[in-house]
């Protein structure tokens, strides 16, 4: 079972940028953090950071992988480009945020991407993504649908 995790843009600068928002852990530490739970779910696991919104789209079309985890980051707000890579692939998808994005300014709480998404999950921090591989479990295993 393959997942592929796809970081937007600006999310390389956590650790930095933001942290009452965002926390203090970096994208290398969150993504090992993604590693560590993916292998012990039994995942193979493909992770990419991009803020280019064609290199996302690529790696949606191009990446081999069963369930896509993506943080579209400020992408999640604007890019009908990214929601219909999503829907054009058929593969099931789960919306992550680390921040709650319904708790946070008018223009962060619409998301273009959630409605071609299985699931959204958003405001636990890191874990959101922790989550989002144990959905991802229960999506192939049939358990959520």
């Amino acid at each position: 079972m393959k997942i592929l995790v796809i970081h937007g843009p600006n999310l390389n600068l956590l650790g930095k940028r933001e942290p009452g928002i965002y926390g203090s852990l970096t994208l290398n530490e969150i993504n090992e953090r993604i590693k560590k739970s993916a292998h012990d779910l039994g995942f193979e696991t493909s992770i990419i950071q991009s803020n280019s919104e064609s290199e996302i789209i690529e790696a949606i079309h191009k990446a081999d992988y069963d369930v896509l985890i993506i943080n579209p980051a400020a992408f999640t707000h604007t890019s009908i480009a990214i929601r219909d890579a999503i829907s054009g692939v058929g593969r099931p998808a789960i919306e992550v945020h680390i921040s709650n994005i319904h708790k946070r300014e008018e223009f962060r709480r619409r998301s273009y991407i959630a409605e071609v998404c299985v699931g959204q999950i958003s405001g636990f921090g890191p874990d959101s993504y922790i989550l989002a591989l144990i959905a991802s479990k229960n999506i192939l295993s049939g358990v959520s649908q």
